[in-house]
């Protein structure tokens, strides 16, 4: 999900072949036994910056992910819905800031990431390219988004990397609540009027597919899947995360109602699993190509938000300058 950054390799083996054979192979002994690799621990480089990566794009996401459902704040039904669905957001920001906090202690400033991301020279995950066209847009978010996300993110628990592994620990209790959340919303419209169950149904149709894509590329097509995988970064493979997400979905749609619009979605007794339709990676790669629906309204909204709190990190930075200079008085 939060790896899309694809057409890129870290250059792993020429960069370990470089490297104090004894030092590797101690590293590789440790993360095959299970252990955590701590910030002052030593690490291959093409370790660290795998993580780098893959940590910063998924705090991007984090981030990015905030601003289609702030789009509905002043816009939610009740005051009951526009209570939970700020609290949701203010989640977001946490994990996002949670998992800076989680990159810095590899060796890279979070003012470096958040350049990367505004320049594009970083990804974050593709969903966070599709508009928010009605209110049922946000159940289905937090039905599927969050419910692929929790498919992701649950292995990230036992990530190799401690700092990272820790942040999760939190960042997927309060996405199970996310998904909670969006879920009874679709439950709400499908048992209210015909009208709104149709635009439960509008909004499955629309954020399905998007949803499927969110656990990246098939597997024989990932770049970096099978190094992240050796080094425990990643604990399961794109495939298997994605048919998990396809077996656990189906029954949850099948209870609200809706149909999911996959005319080749069947259940396969022999496999014990469900088979479902090919999906579009043209519009995959489209959308990581910064071509989504809404990708350039996406960062002129967070450039703008940089800009325009700078004044608060200049403030803050005087209030530390000011501490420091009466400490050393």
């Amino acid at each position: 999900m939060y790896t899309t950054e694809l057409g890129k390799t870290d250059g792993s083996l020429a960069q370990i072949s470089q490297e104090d054979p004894a030092l590797v192979e101690a590293f590789e002994a440790r993360v095959a036994a299970d252990e955590f690799i701590e910030p002052k621990d030593w690490m291959p480089e093409a370790y660290r910056r795998t993580l780098v990566r893959q940590i910063s794009q998924h705090a991007h996401s984090e981030i990015v992910g905030m601003l289609p459902e702030g789009n509905w704040l002043t816009r939610a039904p009740s005051l009951r819905r526009k209570a939970v669905l700020l609290a949701k957001i203010q989640d977001e920001a946490g994990h996002g800031l949670y998992l800076y906090c989680a990159a810095e202690t590899l060796g890279v400033s979070r003012a470096e990431m958040i350049d990367a991301l505004h320049t594009g020279r970083a990804k974050y995950s593709t969903i966070f390219n599709y508009p928010t066209l009605t209110w049922a847009d946000i159940g289905a978010i937090g039905w599927l988004v969050d419910g692929a996300a929790i498919m992701n993110q649950v292995p990230l628990q036992r990530t190799s990397y401690g700092p990272y592994a820790r942040a999760m620990v939190r960042v997927c209790k309060e996405e199970s609540f996310h998904q909670r959340q969006g879920y009874e919303i679709m439950m709400a419209m499908c048992a209210g009027t015909p009208d709104q169950k149709a635009m439960a149904q509008d909004a499955l149709d629309r954020w399905w597919w998007p949803s499927l894509m969110m656990f990246g590329p098939p597997d024989d097509n990932s770049p970096n899947s099978a190094q992240s995988m050796r080094w425990r970064i990643k604990r399961d493979s794109n495939d298997e995360l994605r048919q998990k997400f396809v077996d656990i979905t189906k029954p949850q749609a099948d209870h609200l109602g809706l149909e999911i619009p996959d005319k080749d979605l069947k259940w396969n007794e022999a496999r014990g699993h469900y088979d479902f339709g090919a999906i579009d990676w043209e519009e995959f790669y489209a959308v990581v190509r910064g071509e989504g629906p809404v990708a350039k309204e996406r960062m002129k909204a967070r450039r703008e938000a940089w800009e325009q709190g700078a004044w608060v990190r200049d403030a803050a930075d005087a209030h530390e300058a000011k501490q420091r200079a009466r400490a050393s008085a």
